[in-house]
Protein backbone atom coordinates (compact mmCIF):
# COMPACT_ATOMS: atom_id res chain seq x y z
CA UNK A 1 0.00 0.00 0.00
CA UNK A 2 1.25 3.50 -0.62
CA UNK A 3 1.66 6.64 1.52
CA UNK A 4 -0.68 8.62 1.91
CA UNK A 5 -0.09 12.14 0.05
CA UNK A 6 -0.62 15.00 2.04
CA UNK A 7 -1.46 18.90 0.34
CA UNK A 8 0.81 21.74 1.93
CA UNK A 9 -0.88 24.23 2.15
CA UNK A 10 1.58 27.56 2.92
CA UNK A 11 -0.83 31.09 4.17
CA UNK A 12 0.50 34.52 4.40
CA UNK A 13 -0.79 36.36 7.58
CA UNK A 14 -1.28 40.04 7.57
CA UNK A 15 -0.81 40.94 10.31
CA UNK A 16 0.99 37.26 11.56
CA UNK A 17 -0.23 37.84 15.13
CA UNK A 18 -2.81 36.83 17.03
CA UNK A 19 -3.75 35.03 12.85
CA UNK A 20 -1.53 32.42 12.73
CA UNK A 21 -2.79 31.36 16.05
CA UNK A 22 -6.48 32.03 15.19
CA UNK A 23 -5.68 30.47 11.70
CA UNK A 24 -4.12 27.16 13.23
CA UNK A 25 -6.77 26.37 15.74
CA UNK A 26 -9.81 27.05 12.70
CA UNK A 27 -7.65 25.08 10.60
CA UNK A 28 -7.19 22.33 13.19
CA UNK A 29 -11.16 21.89 12.72
CA UNK A 30 -10.90 20.77 9.59
CA UNK A 31 -8.72 18.32 9.69
CA UNK A 32 -5.60 19.79 9.36
CA UNK A 33 -2.80 17.27 10.93
CA UNK A 34 0.68 19.36 11.41
CA UNK A 35 1.57 23.41 11.13
CA UNK A 36 5.25 24.93 10.49
CA UNK A 37 4.77 28.70 11.59
CA UNK A 38 7.31 30.74 9.03
CA UNK A 39 8.25 34.06 9.12
CA UNK A 40 5.16 35.62 7.29
CA UNK A 41 2.52 33.22 7.95
CA UNK A 42 2.05 29.40 8.22
CA UNK A 43 2.50 25.75 6.77
CA UNK A 44 0.03 23.29 7.07
CA UNK A 45 -0.87 19.55 6.70
CA UNK A 46 -3.77 18.07 5.26
CA UNK A 47 -5.09 14.64 3.94
CA UNK A 48 -5.03 14.98 0.45
CA UNK A 49 -8.40 12.40 0.54
CA UNK A 50 -9.94 14.98 2.64
CA UNK A 51 -11.68 17.69 0.37
CA UNK A 52 -11.22 20.27 2.54
CA UNK A 53 -11.22 23.48 0.12
CA UNK A 54 -15.16 23.40 0.12
CA UNK A 55 -15.00 24.33 4.11
CA UNK A 56 -12.86 27.29 3.69
CA UNK A 57 -15.61 30.03 2.92
CA UNK A 58 -16.46 28.44 6.64
CA UNK A 59 -13.42 29.71 8.28
CA UNK A 60 -14.46 32.43 10.23
CA UNK A 61 -10.68 34.65 9.70
CA UNK A 62 -10.73 34.12 6.02
CA UNK A 63 -13.61 36.30 5.76
CA UNK A 64 -12.39 39.34 9.05
CA UNK A 65 -11.85 42.27 7.10
CA UNK A 66 -9.12 42.67 10.04
CA UNK A 67 -6.82 40.05 8.64
CA UNK A 68 -5.28 39.92 4.83
CA UNK A 69 -4.69 35.77 4.48
CA UNK A 70 -3.40 34.48 0.91
CA UNK A 71 -2.46 30.79 0.66
CA UNK A 72 -1.37 28.36 -2.45
CA UNK A 73 -1.12 24.76 -1.78
CA UNK A 74 0.85 21.81 -3.80
CA UNK A 75 1.15 17.65 -2.99
CA UNK A 76 3.95 16.23 -1.13
CA UNK A 77 4.74 12.54 -0.43
CA UNK A 78 4.30 11.49 3.52
CA UNK A 79 7.88 11.14 3.99
CA UNK A 80 8.63 14.61 2.49
CA UNK A 81 7.25 16.36 5.91
CA UNK A 82 10.36 15.66 8.12
CA UNK A 83 12.80 17.57 5.77
CA UNK A 84 10.63 20.16 5.61
CA UNK A 85 10.55 20.06 9.82
CA UNK A 86 14.00 20.13 10.02
CA UNK A 87 14.55 23.29 8.19
CA UNK A 88 12.43 24.72 10.59
CA UNK A 89 12.44 23.01 14.03
CA UNK A 90 15.03 24.58 16.32
CA UNK A 91 15.25 23.36 19.84
CA UNK A 92 13.00 25.23 22.34
CA UNK A 93 14.14 25.69 25.90
CA UNK A 94 11.80 25.92 28.97
CA UNK A 95 12.82 27.68 32.27
CA UNK A 96 16.53 26.26 31.91
CA UNK A 97 14.89 23.15 32.92
CA UNK A 98 14.21 21.26 30.14
CA UNK A 99 15.48 20.88 26.24
CA UNK A 100 13.10 19.70 23.33
CA UNK A 101 15.39 19.12 20.52
CA UNK A 102 15.52 17.18 17.56
CA UNK A 103 17.81 14.19 17.37
CA UNK A 104 20.23 16.17 14.78
CA UNK A 105 20.41 18.63 17.55
CA UNK A 106 23.40 18.96 19.83
CA UNK A 107 22.97 17.44 23.18
CA UNK A 108 23.51 19.88 25.81
CA UNK A 109 23.44 19.53 29.69
CA UNK A 110 20.22 20.38 31.16
CA UNK A 111 17.90 18.59 33.99
CA UNK A 112 15.50 17.09 31.30
CA UNK A 113 16.57 16.57 27.68
CA UNK A 114 13.98 15.19 25.50
CA UNK A 115 14.66 14.18 21.97
CA UNK A 116 11.64 14.34 19.79
CA UNK A 117 10.77 13.46 15.98
CA UNK A 118 6.90 14.55 15.46
CA UNK A 119 6.62 13.72 11.48
CA UNK A 120 2.76 14.19 11.31
CA UNK A 121 2.18 14.97 14.93
CA UNK A 122 1.55 17.75 16.90
CA UNK A 123 3.86 18.83 20.38
CA UNK A 124 7.28 19.94 20.16
CA UNK A 125 7.15 22.51 22.84
CA UNK A 126 7.57 25.71 19.38
CA UNK A 127 3.23 26.18 19.65
CA UNK A 128 2.43 28.19 23.45
CA UNK A 129 0.26 25.52 24.49
CA UNK A 130 2.35 22.75 24.50
CA UNK A 131 5.24 25.26 25.41
CA UNK A 132 3.07 26.57 28.53
CA UNK A 133 1.71 22.72 29.51
CA UNK A 134 5.57 22.04 30.06
CA UNK A 135 5.92 24.71 32.02
CA UNK A 136 3.17 23.73 34.39
CA UNK A 137 4.73 20.50 34.59
CA UNK A 138 7.58 21.22 35.55
CA UNK A 139 6.34 23.25 38.90
CA UNK A 140 3.70 20.12 39.00
CA UNK A 141 4.23 17.51 41.65
CA UNK A 142 4.06 14.01 39.69
CA UNK A 143 7.09 12.29 41.17
CA UNK A 144 4.79 8.51 42.30
CA UNK A 145 1.88 9.72 40.68
CA UNK A 146 -0.11 7.87 37.92
CA UNK A 147 -0.64 10.37 35.17
CA UNK A 148 -2.58 10.73 32.06
CA UNK A 149 -1.71 12.50 28.61
CA UNK A 150 -4.56 12.94 26.96
CA UNK A 151 -4.62 13.89 23.36
CA UNK A 152 -0.53 13.53 23.50
CA UNK A 153 0.57 13.97 19.66
CA UNK A 154 4.42 13.42 19.93
CA UNK A 155 4.13 12.46 23.65
CA UNK A 156 6.51 14.76 24.68
CA UNK A 157 4.35 15.52 28.11
CA UNK A 158 4.05 12.47 29.11
CA UNK A 159 8.21 11.83 28.65
CA UNK A 160 8.65 14.86 30.53
CA UNK A 161 6.10 13.27 33.38
CA UNK A 162 8.25 10.15 33.26
CA UNK A 163 11.34 12.05 33.42
CA UNK A 164 10.19 13.95 36.84
CA UNK A 165 9.41 10.68 38.48
CA UNK A 166 6.15 9.83 37.36
CA UNK A 167 5.04 5.57 38.46
CA UNK A 168 3.02 5.58 35.34
CA UNK A 169 1.70 7.13 32.49
CA UNK A 170 -1.24 6.61 30.13
CA UNK A 171 -0.73 8.29 27.10
CA UNK A 172 -3.61 8.77 24.51
CA UNK A 173 -4.30 9.78 21.12
CA UNK A 174 -6.97 9.34 18.20
CA UNK A 175 -5.15 10.06 15.40
CA UNK A 176 -2.74 7.20 13.97
CA UNK A 177 0.06 9.03 13.49
CA UNK A 178 0.40 10.64 16.88
CA UNK A 179 0.04 6.97 18.26
CA UNK A 180 3.06 5.91 16.24
CA UNK A 181 5.05 8.72 16.50
CA UNK A 182 3.92 8.74 20.14
CA UNK A 183 5.39 5.25 20.67
CA UNK A 184 8.93 6.19 18.69
CA UNK A 185 9.30 8.99 20.92
CA UNK A 186 8.76 7.26 23.98
CA UNK A 187 11.23 4.40 23.14
CA UNK A 188 14.01 7.80 21.93
CA UNK A 189 13.78 8.61 25.38
CA UNK A 190 14.47 5.73 26.54
CA UNK A 191 10.78 5.35 28.33
CA UNK A 192 9.79 2.04 29.83
CA UNK A 193 6.69 3.84 32.36
CA UNK A 194 4.32 5.28 29.30
CA UNK A 195 1.66 3.03 27.75
CA UNK A 196 0.41 4.16 24.71
CA UNK A 197 -2.81 4.05 23.29
CA UNK A 198 -5.02 4.78 20.10
CA UNK A 199 -8.67 6.32 20.63
CA UNK A 200 -10.51 9.01 22.60
CA UNK A 201 -11.71 9.18 26.38
CA UNK A 202 -14.28 6.07 25.89
CA UNK A 203 -11.02 4.73 26.51
CA UNK A 204 -11.00 5.97 30.19
CA UNK A 205 -13.71 3.98 31.81
CA UNK A 206 -12.62 2.62 35.20
CA UNK A 207 -8.93 4.05 35.46
CA UNK A 208 -8.18 6.16 37.75
CA UNK A 209 -5.31 9.24 37.30
CA UNK A 210 -3.32 11.39 40.07
CA UNK A 211 -2.42 14.37 37.09
CA UNK A 212 -4.50 14.47 34.00
CA UNK A 213 -3.28 16.67 31.09
CA UNK A 214 -5.33 17.16 28.24
CA UNK A 215 -4.12 19.88 25.20
CA UNK A 216 -7.06 19.70 22.91
CA UNK A 217 -9.50 22.32 22.09
CA UNK A 218 -12.16 23.86 23.72
CA UNK A 219 -14.83 22.04 22.18
CA UNK A 220 -13.64 18.69 22.74
CA UNK A 221 -12.29 19.97 26.90
CA UNK A 222 -16.02 21.25 27.30
CA UNK A 223 -16.77 17.87 26.64
CA UNK A 224 -14.83 15.71 27.92
CA UNK A 225 -13.70 17.34 31.49
CA UNK A 226 -16.51 15.68 33.49
CA UNK A 227 -14.97 12.25 32.13
CA UNK A 228 -11.28 13.48 33.26
CA UNK A 229 -12.99 14.57 36.83
CA UNK A 230 -14.48 10.81 37.08
CA UNK A 231 -11.07 9.80 36.76
CA UNK A 232 -9.70 11.94 39.22
CA UNK A 233 -8.49 11.09 42.22
CA UNK A 234 -8.97 12.92 45.60
CA UNK A 235 -6.25 15.89 45.41
CA UNK A 236 -5.79 15.34 41.70
CA UNK A 237 -4.79 17.69 39.17
CA UNK A 238 -6.02 18.78 36.28
CA UNK A 239 -4.06 20.56 33.08
CA UNK A 240 -5.86 22.06 30.44
CA UNK A 241 -4.74 23.97 27.54
CA UNK A 242 -5.71 24.48 23.47
CA UNK A 243 -8.15 26.94 24.26
CA UNK A 244 -8.06 31.40 24.11
CA UNK A 245 -8.00 33.65 27.26
CA UNK A 246 -11.63 34.33 26.10
CA UNK A 247 -12.76 31.00 26.63
CA UNK A 248 -11.67 30.37 29.87
CA UNK A 249 -14.19 31.74 31.99
CA UNK A 250 -16.33 29.00 30.06
CA UNK A 251 -13.74 26.51 30.74
CA UNK A 252 -13.49 26.84 34.76
CA UNK A 253 -17.30 27.15 35.34
CA UNK A 254 -17.46 23.73 33.58
CA UNK A 255 -14.49 22.92 36.09
CA UNK A 256 -16.13 24.03 39.13
CA UNK A 257 -19.62 22.65 38.07
CA UNK A 258 -17.83 19.28 38.78
CA UNK A 259 -15.98 20.15 41.69
CA UNK A 260 -12.66 21.57 40.99
CA UNK A 261 -11.11 24.31 41.34
CA UNK A 262 -9.03 26.92 39.67
CA UNK A 263 -5.31 27.34 40.90
CA UNK A 264 -3.62 29.31 38.20
CA UNK A 265 -2.99 29.81 34.37
CA UNK A 266 -0.33 30.37 32.09
CA UNK A 267 -0.90 32.97 29.16
CA UNK A 268 1.04 33.30 25.59
CA UNK A 269 -0.21 34.91 22.55
CA UNK A 270 -3.69 34.67 23.80
CA UNK A 271 -3.21 30.99 24.45
CA UNK A 272 -3.83 29.43 28.01
CA UNK A 273 -3.05 26.75 30.02
CA UNK A 274 -5.03 26.16 33.19
CA UNK A 275 -4.77 24.64 36.57
CA UNK A 276 -7.65 23.05 38.49
CA UNK A 277 -7.28 20.65 41.54
CA UNK A 278 -10.16 18.86 42.96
Amino acid sequence: MSAPTYLEYTFVVEPLQPGTDILIAELSELGFESFVETENGLIGYVLEADNVLPSFEDIPILNDTGHTITWESKSVAQQNWNAVWEQSFSPITVDDDCIVRAPFHEYKQVAHDIVIEPKMSFGTGHHETTYMMLKHLLTTHVKDKIVLDMGCGTGVLAILAEKLGAKSIAAIDIDNWCYTNALENAQRNGCDKIKIYQGDSGLLSGRSYDVILANINRNILLEDIPIYVNCLNKHGILLLSGFYLEDLDMISAKCASHGLQFEKKLEKNKWVAAKYVF
